[in-house]
């Protein structure tokens, strides 16, 4: 069997292998609104094992004057803090997407002495 024919076979052989999909929980939950004039984003730690995160955010929503708006930011969620506004403004008529919320685990910086 020629080097092709191997690397083949052993890709094929990891994809036929029987065994559970992996899955992964967001230790986070967040949610947004728009509506009556204003835009509110809140988000949740949901997972008491995982460390604080740092997240940012985007949303694009329509301002009352029919114009686009893109709305971005960053913010800590500290572990066990629930429904907290990480975004709030006003003269929104409506949400044209969905937030979008990455975040990963809080790195502490060290200073050295």
């Amino acid at each position: 069997m020629g080097s092709k024919a191997k690397r083949v076979a052993f890709a094929f052989g990891l994809v036929a292998l029987p065994g559970a999909p992996a899955l992964a929980r967001a230790p986070f939950s967040c949610a947004g609104m728009a509506a009556a004039g204003g835009a509110e984003l809140l988000c949740s730690h949901i997972d008491s094992e995982a460390p604080t995160q740092t997240c940012s955010f985007s949303w694009t929503l329509m301002a009352l004057g029919n114009q686009q708006s893109v709305v971005s930011g960053s913010f800590v969620l500290p572990t066990s803090v629930a429904n907290s506004v990480v975004y709030q403004g006003s003269g929104f008529a409506y949400a044209l997407t969905t937030p979008i919320v990455l975040c990963q685990a809080h790195q502490e910086s060290s200073n050295p002495k």
